[in-house]
């Protein structure tokens, strides 16, 4: 059963929906719509942004984060549903009428504790299509050392092909994983990074996890000194990409202490390259990503009122210092809120802003982020969440197809997004003068093929 504090924040939002009320946004116009009516009142947006369609999946506070598959030939996106304990697959072949294809929920949902399913991602491997869904399940309930579920979806749209196919556990550190992020590493193999409720980042061989086996190939600690505010804490997120420059896989972590940097190539062993820390007001990171080239970073502190920070990593990638100290520009929808996650196609970054909705804002002059786009997508009253002292409910996640620009969102309380911005068709580096280098992963060539390391 779910715990009271769980029914109570589901109640409160339940009511505060009988009567939403929009948050004011600047240069409001009329919301442009095809396929489904959003829910409640019309929604503030940007005349550049258009909502393709929106489905309902439940009761508020459901709803966790999105994983949207990148090839055209494979039209899904995968929802956390947090409390619930599960994932619903999106069908958006027509992404003007995009409707749920596939629910899974946990066994014996009802003895399971805390949120549950979080954040989710795909990849590919052998000519096959797997999406690993992250859990997050608190002691005293079933599955407290369960970190996270592997399913084989190559099947879909036929839904009575998809199957779970392993299960990743980690005991030393109770409380599952909150955060993952999949990785094609430069030596060939699929990886699974994880957030842990212990010290350190977990790395998994995707490939020894599908053969049955443990898979823990590297954990990347918090480094030494930086714990900050927050002694005994790890990661909350993080990121990783190849850095042609040097030629080395490179890990970027929010955590205890700020924003760090390692060098990854040798998973056996991880070598701090720098960090972003001893800023005030920062005692720690919650999501760190870089620029293609690892030049800019963009970082999110989760309390109200934080901007989101731009960084110059510059000195650090360049090994000029240990520690970068300062932001160069910082950015937000609204100074009496938070921004939550975001994805980086450079020069725009499209942000999941909670009550805000889906925003968009373009680093272009990294030192002056200009807003570029947005959708206001959570139309309840504000200060109704999961937080107790932050303005945690609306847009939880977002995502974005390369090949066409697609962009999808996941609001806790209102369900899923599809939209599109007028001018953004897709994204290659290239066509912005960077490396061809974002969240999505090239599965079946990776950054830089060579030899394992192991």
């Amino acid at each position: 059963m779910r715990n009271d504090a769980v029914r109570l924040i589901m109640a409160s939002a339940l009511v505060a929906f009988a009567a939403p009320t929009a948050p004011a946004v600047a240069q409001e116009a009329e919301l442009p719509r095809d396929g489904a009516e959003p829910p409640g009142e019309d929604k503030g947006a940007s005349e550049n942004m258009r909502v393709l369609s929106h489905v309902e999946l439940g009761e508020p506070m459901t709803v966790s984060d999105v994983e949207l598959e990148q090839d055209l030939d494979r039209p899904f996106a995968y929802v956390g549903r947090m409390f619930v304990h599960g994932f619903d697959v999106i069908d958006i072949a027509d992404p003007g009428a995009a409707q749920v294809l596939y629910r899974w929920r946990i066994e014996d949902a009802d003895l399971h504790q805390g949120t549950g399913m979080m954040d989710g991602k795909i990849f590919a491997h052998e000519g096959r299509n797997y999406y690993v869904q992250s859990t997050q399940f608190g002691q005293g309930g079933a599955d407290a050392d369960l970190g996270a579920v592997v399913f084989d979806v190559t099947g879909l749209p036929d839904t009575s092909t998809v199957r779970e196919v392993a299960r990743i556990r980690y005991a030393d550190a109770p409380g599952g994983f909150h955060n993952i992020f999949n990785y094609k590493h430069s030596d060939g193999r699929p990886l699974l990074i994880t957030t842990t409720r212990g010290v350190s980042a977990n790395v998994y061989d995707l490939p020894a996890v599908l053969r049955g086996e443990d898979g823990l190939v590297a954990q990347i600690p918090i480094p030494e000194g930086m714990s900050g505010l927050r002694p005994g804490q790890g990661y909350h997120d993080m990121y990783a990409a190849f850095d042609p420059a040097t030629g080395q896989d490179k890990f970027y972590g929010g955590g205890a202490g700020g924003y760090h940097v390692f060098d990854i190539s040798d998973l056996g062993a991880p070598e701090h390259l720098f960090s972003v820390a001893g800023i005030p007001t920062v005692p720690w990171g919650h999501t760190f990503t870089p620029s293609p080239d690892g030049r800019y970073a963009v970082g999110e502190v989760e309390y109200q009122y934080a901007p989101l920070r731009i960084f110059d990593l510059g000195p650090g990638q360049r090994g000029e210092t240990k520690v970068i100290s300062r932001s160069i520009s910082a950015w937000t929808a609204d100074w009496t809120n938070l921004q939550h996650n975001h994805e980086v196609r450079w020069p725009y970054v499209f942000v999941s802003g909670y009550e805000d909705g889906l925003w968009v804002f373009s680093l272009e002059d990294p030192e002056n982020p200009t807003t570029v786009g947005h959708v206001d997508t959570y139309p309840g009253a504000p200060g109704v969440g999961m937080c107790s002292d932050r303005k945690c409910n609306g847009n939880f996640g977002v995502d974005v197809r390369n090949a066409d620009g697609l962009i999808v969102g996941s609001d806790m309380s209102t369900g899923f997004w599809v939209l599109r911005m007028e001018g953004f068709d897709g994204w290659k580096g290239a066509d912005h003068g960077m490396p061809d280098i974002s969240s999505v992963q090239d599965w079946d060539n990776g950054p830089a093929p060579r030899e394992a390391t192991d």
